[in-house]
C-alpha cells in the first residue's frame, strides 16, 4: 500500500469520524482489496459452492462497519482490527447457524493454523474458539486481540504489531502464550 493510499484511508476515516456522508464511499475502494484478502484467507479451503464466499463476507463486514456508531477511527490498522473482529462474529454466526450438534457431543479438532476444514465441519470448533477467545479476552485482552487478528483477520505479525502499537517480538510472544492457553482451554 502506498503512502498516498494510507493517507487517503486515514483522511476518509477522519471524515467518517466527523460524520461526512461520502466518507464510507471514499474509503471502500482503498480497503476493499485488503478486506477481500482477509476474507480469502479465512475462506481459502471452503468448497466452491459454499453459501459464505469471501465477497459475501467482505460485504457483510463492511455493512456492519457502516452501521458502527461512536467509533473513533484512529488509523487504517485500527480499522482492519475492527474488521477482523466483525469477520470473526460473522463466521461465528454462520457456524452457529450450520452447527448440527451441540458443543461437547463431539471432540473439538482445532488449530490456529488450520483453516482448511469447511465451516460446516468446523462449526463447533469456531464456536468453541469464539467462547475461548471471549474467556481469554477477560484474562488478557492483548493476547485475545493478537489471536483474533491472526486467525480471523489473516493479518501478518507486522500488521498486528502496527494495529496494537507493539513490537513484532511481542506479537510472537503473545501468540505463543495464547496458543498454549487456548490449547489447554479447548481440550478440557
Amino acid at each position: 500500500m502506498s503512502d498516498s493510499d494510507a493517507s487517503e484511508i486515514t483522511q476518509a476515516l477522519q471524515d467518517w469520524n466527523d460524520g461526512k456522508d461520502d466518507a464510507q464511499a471514499r474509503l471502500l475502494p482503498y480497503v476493499y482489496e485488503e478486506l477481500k484478502r482477509q476474507a480469502r484467507y479465512l475462506m481459502s479451503r471452503e468448497r466452491s459452492n459454499h453459501t459464505l464466499q469471501p465477497t459475501a463476507l467482505v460485504h457483510e463486514a463492511f455493512l456492519r462497519l457502516a452501521k458502527q456508531t461512536g467509533v473513533d477511527w484512529q488509523n487504517r490498522s485500527h480499522f482492519f482490527g475492527i474488521s477482523s473482529r466483525l469477520m470473526r462474529q460473522i463466521l461465528v454466526d454462520h457456524a452457529r447457524t450450520h452447527s448440527a450438534a451441540k458443543r461437547g457431543s463431539n471432540p473439538i479438532h482445532y488449530s490456529l493454523e488450520d483453516v482448511d476444514i469447511p465451516v460446516e465441519q468446523r462449526a463447533e470448533s469456531i464456536i468453541a474458539m469464539n467462547e475461548a477467545l471471549d474467556h481469554l479476552e477477560r484474562i488478557d485482552e492483548q493476547q485475545a486481540k493478537v489471536v483474533e487478528m491472526r486467525f480471523f483477520g489473516g493479518l501478518s505479525n507486522a500488521e498486528i504489531a502496527e494495529a496494537l502499537d507493539i513490537s513484532e517480538r511481542t506479537v510472537l510472544r503473545e501468540l505463543k502464550v495464547a496458543k498454549l492457553w487456548l490449547f489447554r482451554e479447548l481440550n478440557k
